[in-house]
């Protein structure tokens, strides 16, 4: 009677177990869907906050949408003195990834040609204000030179370019 009695309340404490860790696993899978929405919504707000106020976010262009387009002749640019009495140059040539679905090419894409003088001239104006450290950071130099071509054109159908062979001297 004695081992009876035993199995009982070990069957009795089981389930007073089992109802009990039911109860906090309900709790805590709540607290933890509130937990994760709330982790969730911060991480949205800092994603916001990434990007910059009014910056728009770059397309994306395909490959078999994009028109490359040469600039002729390489360009020698003097740039800013940076207190040495030396003159620099620096030369290179462009290259310039036109989006072919953008509405804008087919006012400008396709004569761009006509237009590459203003577009040398806009590209000279923008370098020949950096000294030859500046021109060092190609990333900033490339990004300063489409932002001189984009607002050139009022337009962001060339969206990238590239320069090729650079030289300083």
């Amino acid at each position: 009677m004695k081992k009876n009695l035993l199995t009982v309340l070990i069957l009795a404490f089981l389930l007073v177990n089992l109802v009990l860790t039911g109860i906090i696993a309900f709790s805590v899978i709540s607290t933890n869907k509130k937990t994760a929405e709330l982790i969730g919504n911060i991480a949205t707000v800092l994603n916001f906050e990434l990007s910059t106020p009014g910056e728009e976010e770059k397309v994306e262009v395909s490959l078999a949408d994009t028109e490359v387009k040469d600039l002729s002749g390489a360009m020698t640019i003097p740039l800013a003195n940076d207190g040495s009495g030396k003159q620099s140059y620096i030369v290179f040539e462009v290259v310039l990834s036109i989006n072919k679905k953008h509405p804008d090419y087919k006012t400008y894409g396709e004569t761009l040609s006509e237009r590459e003088s203003l577009i040398k001239d806009a590209i000279t104006s923008v370098v020949s204000r950096k000294t030859e450290a500046e021109c060092m950071d190609l990333d900033l130099l490339k990004e300063d030179i489409l932002k001189a071509i984009q607002t050139l054109f009022d337009s962001d159908f060339i969206y990238s370019i590239g320069l090729n062979g650079i030289k300083y001297g």
